[in-house]
């Protein structure tokens, strides 16, 4: 991880420590990491299958290949901490402990879904958890997540909010809007770019006047690092700094988690315009699991059977909740008349 040159004040550590260096955490904790980021994996595959199957409907789009990400840095923040993200959101979700049954049954547009059924894909939100959506309009989030900031400021609150969006949005003005006012205000919150490299169908090369997104802060005094989001150690180390520089009332600061997406941008898109070879050599080379297999083997924090039975144990709550959204009711059709308007003491 390396800051860029803003002037503005960084974490020293992520100043003076390289990209390839990250210090290793606790054996229970890696294991923990191999725990959430297969339940983003085998979720996400099943959900690839049943949308195949035609049980899920409208847009969908998949985290397969992310999991570092957001597994990373939820390891890095609390509770009471804020998550706003894209529309790529079930790993969001999951990782802040939105349950899977829920998050599968607003998939099937069941009543019995983390938003009623109503929301689907693009539109997971759990409150009660920290998570406030799943955004269908692009950079949308944005701005939305330094407006809970700005409300853990004026409440002199000592939480953070993690703002996620892609780097597709990194193009958008109201990105630009929201850097000014939240450095203006110093909000604590942690821009999140996920750059996995393609922005729909179309490459950052092909898109961007400079591809090294961290940079796209300076103007407006926000430091910015750079981070391999294929590690989740690296992850991990690089949110706690983060995370301590916006809770310190320095302000915000811009993250660029560079990653890739193994599927298409969305069910619908052949994903036609990279090679066939492309993800397969990222597969093969720096699959964020299988890189974190191999460092909990070399380090002895588990044997292989222990691995198989986490995986088995996944395996089994993803059915579980499978099953579980196809036996859940749909929503009555009063449904369509509720959560339009809010009303307010007079």
């Amino acid at each position: 991880m390396a800051r860029t040159a803003a002037k503005t004040k960084a974490p020293r550590k992520a100043a003076e420590r390289g990209e390839n260096d990250a210090p290793p955490v606790a054996d229970d904790l890696l294991l923990d990491f191999y725990g959430g980021m297969l339940l983003v994996r085998r979720f996400e595959e099943k959900v690839g299958q049943m949308y195949g199957m035609g049980l899920i409907g409208g847009f969908c789009h998949l985290y397969i290949g992310q999991e570092a990400v957001v597994v990373g840095m939820e390891a890095a923040i609390g509770p009471d901490d804020a998550v706003i993200a894209s529309y790529r959101c079930h790993g969001h979700a999951l990782v802040r402990g939105v349950e899977p049954k829920a998050v599968m049954a607003e998939l099937t547009g069941r009543a019995d879904g983390v938003s009623k059924g109503k929301g689907g894909s693009m539109h997971i939100f759990d409150p009660e958890r920290g998570f406030y959506g799943g955004h269908g309009i692009v950079g949308a989030q944005v701005p939305l997540g330094a407006g809970i900031a700005f409300a853990q400021k004026y409440r002199k609150e000592n939480n953070i909010t993690l703002t996620f969006f892609g780097e597709g949005a990194a193009n958008q003005g109201q990105v630009y809007e929201t850097f000014n006012m939240a450095s203006l205000w110093k909000l604590p919150v942690v821009f999140v770019v996920e750059n996995n490299r393609y922005a729909m169908g179309t490459a950052v090369a092909r898109a961007k006047a400079g591809t090294e997104l961290c940079h796209r802060g300076e103007a407006f005094g926000i430091p910015g690092v750079r981070v391999d989001g294929m590690d989740v150690e690296k992850v991990y180390a690089a949110t706690l700094e983060a995370a301590a520089h916006a809770r310190s009332g320095e302000g915000p600061i811009l993250v660029e988690m560079q990653t890739y997406r193994y599927r298409g941008h969305s069910m619908s898109d052949p994903a036609k315009y990279r090679t066939r070879d492309e993800v397969q050599k990222i597969r093969t080379e720096r699959d964020p699991i299988d890189h974190l297999r191999e460092t909990i083997a070399r380090r002895g924090a588990a044997d292989d059977d222990r691995l198989r039975q986490i995986d088995r144990d996944v395996k089994s709550r993803v059915a579980e909740a499978a099953e579980f959204a196809q036996i859940s009711p749909e929503p009555d059709l009063s449904e369509l008349l509720t959560d339009i308007t809010v009303e307010t003491a007079a």
